[in-house]
């Protein structure tokens, strides 16, 4: 296996399973997290909600079955992250590490997807950084 296959299937495994984890906490725990949630200002009824989501977007990057819905599950991601960095950061209970892990391995498997996957996607490659 090439490095940059391993780099994208390292990655984005490692990315399903901090979402797959945390959806499964969401539906195991949602009294708990709900009270997590109104202490970073949102609002709770997203528990459930965001719990289904992180487990179709962890399914959806993993089986790529549509081009298009796998860039959305990426993109929806990376917004997540970006509000989750940002809620812990401003609540400051130090809890932001999980998003920053996030985003990185996002970053590293959108970067690197064309490289180990039959048919490429039009957004994730490394040519986005090189300008090419």
């Amino acid at each position: 296996m090439s490095k940059a296959k391993w780099i994208y299937w390292s990655s984005t495994l490692l990315l399903a399973a901090i979402y797959v984890a945390g959806g499964l906490m969401y539906l195991s725990n949602i009294p708990g997290i709900q009270a997590v949630f109104l202490k970073l200002g949102y609002p709770a009824y997203l528990v459930p909600i965001l719990a289904i989501v992180k487990l179709a977007g962890a399914l959806t990057i993993v089986w790529r079955f549509s081009r298009a819905l796998t860039d959305l599950a990426y993109a929806g991601m990376f917004f997540h992250l970006l509000l989750a960095l940002s809620a812990h950061l401003n609540a400051a209970d130090g809890g932001f590490a999980p998003a920053v892990v996030g985003l990185l391995l996002l970053i590293a498997s959108f970067l690197s997807q064309n490289t180990a996957r039959a048919k490429p996607s039009p957004y994730g490659s490394w040519s986005l950084i090189r300008g090419a």
